[in-house]
């Protein structure tokens, strides 16, 4: 059975549920109301399902132990409640689980930056391994990619990308991506056979809604320029690229990607939301720390977390000492495997953590 302080938290998240159902049955509710009661609701509905299970479950051991002494049904109770034991054990932990704090970012969007770091023109082919091998995830995940700006060297590689995924609960699983990738492996301009590390650098921020982050107009510099490179004649001919300073922290956005000077501007404010967004979950993450001795990495951009090693065939995670020898399988976008073992983790800490008052 689990322990009073937990049980008291599963029956306070309960009575909430029922008093948002309240809420949302009041003929007088207004549309703004709708949707945040509803979203509440939402978030609520699953702990909630597996609370009410748990209790069924825990009501029927209590019965059964009554039957114990009868002559013709003792037994039957007795081999019933074993099994009834085992899925209580299991729902338990599942409720352990839920009642951990939940990453408010985790069912973001996401903006993925990538830069080659060192290694020249090694680091740039990397970087666009990279960013095929978190294409394929998102892909096989259902999720949206557009690449909001991009730029590539002449031999396929890219120096700089960012793009957006969109999708459900992309950020919970792409958190653990942000820092530094390194790569070892022969490049294939190298004749001798020698083995070269590179890195490139990965950055994972969450979008924000726009009621998250307020811009006041006031405090944009906004400049129009001429696109140049790679897309066509067009990028010579009108003054499409966006260039939006930030007055006050500074911070430099632009765009050219887009024939549209809307457009690009309408991806410009994005990336300078997403920017101003990170400041303050940087100032969060620090909180956090705090607190939290043995979290997966820190989100540091310098921080180098995971090795790819391809005459081993090897990908080391750093961060939690995992190596799986399936690179190939891995850059092809098969990343639930890492992806989990870095969630686990995390969980497993947050577990030993959580005191239940």
């Amino acid at each position: 059975m689990a322990e009073l302080g937990m049980l008291k938290r599963l029956e306070e998240v309960e009575k909430k549920y029922i008093e948002i159902e309240k809420n949302l049955s009041n003929p007088d509710i207004s549309p703004p109301e709708i949707h945040k009661y509803s979203k509440e609701l939402s978030d609520l509905d699953e702990i909630v399902e597996v609370y009410r299970n748990y209790k069924s479950i825990h009501e029927k051991i209590e019965e059964n132990k009554t039957l114990f002494k009868d002559p013709e049904l003792g037994e039957l109770a007795r081999e019933e409640n074993e099994q009834l034991e085992e899925d209580l054990a299991k729902l338990e932990e599942t409720l352990r689980l839920l009642l951990l704090p939940k990453d408010p970012n985790d069912a973001k969007n996401v903006f993925l930056e990538i830069r080659a770091g060192t290694g020249g023109d090694e680091a740039a082919l990397f970087a666009a391994d990279l960013f095929r091998m978190y294409s394929k995830y998102a892909e096989a995940k259902r999720w949206k990619v557009e690449i909001i700006g991009m730029n590539e060297t002449g031999i396929g590689g890219i120096k700089e990308l960012i793009a957006s995924i969109e999708g459900k609960n992309v950020y919970s699983r792409m958190k653990y991506e942000s820092g530094v990738h390194r790569v070892q492996r022969v490049p294939s301009t190298e004749t001798s056979g020698r083995i070269h590390t590179s890195t490139a650098t990965v950055a994972v921020l969450p979008e924000p809604d726009d009621v998250e982050v307020e811009i006041d107009e006031k405090d944009l510099k906004i400049d129009t320029y001429r696109a140049s490179g790679p897309g066509g004649q067009h990028v010579n001919k009108t003054d499409s690229a966006i260039r939006i300073t930030h007055l006050p922290t500074g911070i430099v956005v632009q765009c050219q990607d887009e024939r549209s000077q809307h457009k690009n501007k309408a991806h410009a404010m994005r990336m300078l939301r997403v920017k101003l967004f990170e400041i303050e979950e940087q100032k969060r993450q620090k909180e956090i720390a705090s607190t939290r001795k043995s979290m997966v990495g820190t989100g540091d951009r310098s921080e180098k977390i995971r090795t790819y090693n391809f005459r081993d065939g090897r990908i080391t995670d750093h961060r939690i000492g995992l190596t799986l020898y399936k690179i190939e399988s891995i850059l092809s976008g098969d990343l639930d495997e890492l992806v989990d073992a870095l969630t686990e983790h995390d969980q497993t800490e947050l577990l030993k953590e959580a005191a239940y008052a």
